[in-house]
């Protein structure tokens, strides 16, 4: 009988596995009960290529296979602070930043990473380790992300000087400035009626604002009363500050804007971070769609079938005048190009005034009118 015996090692750098093999006879001696084992040295034997599946760590940081633990904390770090949900607005971002935390979480494991060079994501799931159950577990990425920056307030990083961070107009947290931006009417208010605590430190606020603000951007003064402690560590006392609130052109309904440790403080807490998120006020006459704006235009069944000109306002103050020679069916549209709200990310470039038509429809016809009518539409 030929008993084979295979044993994987490690993963090499062309991507296969190389493995040892053994091959064992074994015979029965003549006239005897005991048996006789003809063991041939092991050879190393080249396998199939065995190739990991699921996802890709490494791409996701974006750093080579052989990239060392400094090389990755600094993958991660950039790569975290650009995708972090509080600074990056994208409907992606949020499982975005939670891969990143994966990534990290494996690549910095040194027995994880091997089995991951090894057995790819699966042997993670799969429990493939010495001797040990399915240990497959990620952690909270936002509790990663703290754990990283030595539970300070991190906050800093997306503020201060870090020469390998992304400085993005469009990003929130980058510092601004609060000078030469006179011409804008700001408003006080009280905010701590109604303000929403988030798991014990951020306080969040709505901000409304007016297209006419998102239009040309504005800075908005806002009143706070929080709580601090006295030099004593112990007492609290009450005060008021004013936050300069920055909204720039375009921005949209949902962007958060923070500022870090600007809230209540208790003797067993730090200064809470106080968000607050765009929401639109309604306007008379458009309707907001993105950076496109939306007007209803009213116009009477016969412009709509006999030709007419309508003239839009644009947010501007402007009447742009809309020729209309084809019939107009109801809900029709038509788009003023470059008439809308600044792209968020590029404010040079705007958005479509949309016109979307509605046809007013008479009572009643006079009999003659409706036999004319008859016979006009009996030819169509």
């Amino acid at each position: 009988m030929v008993l084979i015996w295979t044993q994987f090692g490690v993963k090499q750098k062309n991507g296969n596995v190389k493995c040892k093999v053994r091959v064992m006879h074994r015979g029965d001696s003549s006239g005897s009960s005991s048996s006789a084992e003809n063991t041939k040295p092991e050879q190393d034997t080249p396998c199939l290529s065995i190739k990991p599946t699921g996802k890709d760590f490494y791409k996701v940081l974006g750093v080579l296979p052989e990239s060392n633990e400094d090389d990755i904390k600094k993958a991660y770090r950039k790569m975290a602070l650009k995708f972090h949900p509080d600074k990056n607005s994208d409907p992606d971002a949020e499982e975005k930043f939670k891969e990143i935390a994966e990534a990290y979480e494996i690549l910095t494991d040194p027995q994880k990473r091997s089995i991951y060079d090894q057995f790819g994501e699966e042997g993670l799931k799969n429990g493939i380790s010495a001797g040990q159950g399915n240990n497959f577990r990620h952690n909270d990425p936002h509790a990663t992300f703290s754990s990283f920056f030595h539970n300070s307030d991190h906050f800093d990083i997306f503020f201060g000087n870090d020469p390998d961070a992304d400085d993005d107009l469009f990003n929130p947290f980058r510092r601004s400035t609060f000078t030469n931006l006179g011409g804008f009417a700001g408003y006080e208010a009280g905010l701590r009626k109604g303000a929403q605590h988030l798991s014990g430190e951020a306080v969040v606020h709505d901000l409304p604002v007016t297209l006419d603000e998102v239009m040309h951007g504005c800075t908005k003064q806002m009143k706070i009363t929080r709580s601090r402690l006295n030099p004593d560590g112990r007492s609290l006392r009450t005060e008021e500050k004013v936050l300069n609130v920055v909204v720039k052109k375009g921005w949209r309904a949902g962007t958060r804007i923070t500022f870090p440790r600007e809230g209540d403080e208790t003797s067993n807490s730090p200064p809470a971070d106080i968000t607050f998120i765009l929401r639109d006020q309604e306007h008379p006459q458009y309707k907001r769609d993105g950076s496109n704006i939306v007007y209803t235009a009213q116009i009477t069944l016969k412009e709509a079938l006999c030709g007419c000109t309508v003239n839009v306002p644009t947010l501007d103050n402007r009447m742009m005048p809309l020729p209309c020679s084809d019939i107009i069916k109801p809900g029709e549209v038509r788009r003023l190009r470059g008439e809308g709200l600044p792209l968020p990310k590029s404010p040079s470039q705007r958005g479509d005034l949309v016109v979307e038509f509605q046809v007013l429809f008479p009572d009643r016809i006079p009999p003659q009118s409706r036999e004319i009518i008859k016979h006009s539409l009996g030819q169509c």
